[in-house]
């Protein structure tokens, strides 16, 4: 990694950003990019952030440094001080938080500016041209936030006014369309990138409603249970804090018992394949997960059938009574302390 940059990018491997970064290397600048990583974007390269680095900069010669948002994060999605967007996302809050970090990198390195992919108009709230200058004032990056690939239409950053950076070899592009970034990619040679997305899992209307869920009575979900959100079928309990999440297919069991800490229980059926579920909550809430779990398998046309589970350490089997028309009953566990 370059020890000694000049600039510092924000970095989220789309197209605009590594556009952003290559109109700025080419005026000989060494930069520092950075990529921000909460369990809503950027979470797949958790743990391997290291090898990820060594990617991008073999991909497109970037010098790259992870940052985790994650705690937070999860405060401020409780409670942005800007309010929400049409689903659970926070995206004027997330924007100042990025920036706001990336200003404080940028005053440890002591380097005079900071650029971003964005375009002028290209997102219909965040980057309006008033939007843009309000994120700016808000993370106190006036002067210090660089757009390469919409300079021309914006008021020159210091590092223009200085000379650091030649203004005139900046862009003035604008609005949707994407043809002048892959012009701009086919230019530089960049080949390899991803298809235009929405990138935050908060924008996706099922998803954020899963999160909205457990945020609610004023509480903070963890890390693990986002993680977890992210697949199988969601049962909220009553405190809504607590859930049962039952995996619909392979791939989802493996995810649920590969992503499952043990402050969980895990559930599977004794006796027959079946899905796997997840239960966030106290040991009397076992019936009803092993309900669930029998309502997505073979037991469904069972009276009952022998449960197994686990937490931490623990574990056990008991019977449950799945059909709707059968006495409720709570489960007679066996326990057994490994």
């Amino acid at each position: 990694m370059d020890l000694e940059p000049e600039i510092i990018a924000l970095f989220s491997q789309g197209l605009d950003s590594i556009l952003a970064i290559k109109i700025i290397q080419q005026q000989g600048l060494k930069i520092r990019a950075l990529k921000f990583i909460t369990p809503f974007f950027g979470s797949e390269i958790k743990d391997r952030e290291a090898e990820y680095c060594r990617e991008i900069k073999e991909s497109y010669d970037i010098d790259l440094e992870i940052i985790d948002l994650t705690n937070d994060y999860l405060k401020m999605l409780a409670a942005p001080e800007y309010g929400y967007g049409k689903n659970f996302n926070p995206c004027l809050d997330c924007k100042i938080m990025m920036l706001t970090r990336a200003r404080i990198r940028a005053e440890e390195l002591n380097v005079k500016a900071i650029i971003t992919g964005e375009v002028v108009g290209q997102r219909p709230f965040s980057q309006r041209r008033d939007t843009m200058r309000r994120i700016e004032k808000l993370s106190q990056t006036e002067g210090l936030l660089l757009r390469p690939l919409s300079a021309k239409l914006l008021t020159p950053t210091r590092a223009e006014e200085t000379g650091l950076i030649d203004r005139d070899k900046l862009f003035d592009l604008s609005g949707r369309g994407r043809k002048p970034q892959m012009a701009l990619a086919e230019k530089f040679g960049i080949k390899n990138y991803p298809t235009p997305a929405g990138g935050c899992l908060l924008t996706d209307p099922g998803f954020g409603k899963r999160v909205k869920t457990l945020y609610e009575n004023e509480q903070i979900p963890t890390a693990v249970d986002l993680e977890l959100l992210k697949f199988g079928r969601f049962y909220p309990l009553e405190n809504r804090n607590e859930f049962i999440i039952v995996g619909r297919h392979r791939l989802d069991n493996q995810a649920l018992l590969s992503i499952a800490t043990g402050n969980y229980y895990i559930l599977q059926l004794a006796e027959m394949a079946g899905p796997v579920a997840v239960l966030k909550g106290p040991e009397t809430e076992l019936s009803a997960a092993a309900k669930k779990l029998c309502q997505h398998s073979k037991a469904k046309t069972l009276h009952e059938a022998k449960i197994k589970w686990r937490k931490g350490s623990k574990n056990g089997t008991f019977t449950a009574i799945n059909q709707d028309t059968s006495p409720q009953s709570e489960p007679k566990t066996e326990n057994h302390d490994n």
